[in-house]
């Protein structure tokens, strides 16, 4: 990362940026195949504690799904801003907005 400079690191933020906005709906949580005899698909979150289950059915699997990795690569885009952009406070002597 450091040998990256400033100005190419604020263009891959600016890269990141925008592939947030493409992203579309986000939903934390997964999704499960639950059932002893008949398997069906539901959409699992932990929340507080407890554990809340929707159910999918075939139809609704796929975007469920999307929704899922949507949220993964959100959390992977943040985290790589948040790299980028301790490295470009920490090399800059001036931060422009």
């Amino acid at each position: 990362m450091a040998t990256l400079s400033a100005a190419r690191m604020k263009k891959n933020v600016e890269k990141l940026q925008r592939e947030l906005t493409k992203l579309g709906p986000v939903m934390r949580g997964s999704v499960v195949k639950i059932g002893t005899k008949k398997k069906q698909y539901y959409f699992s979150l932990n929340k507080d504690k407890k554990t809340k289950l929707i159910y999918l059915g075939e139809n609704k699997v796929g975007v469920a799904k999307e929704y899922s990795e949507n949220y993964k690569r959100l959390l992977q885009i943040v985290e790589e801003m948040t790299i980028l952009n301790m490295e470009i406070i920490r090399s800059d002597k001036k931060i422009k907005q």
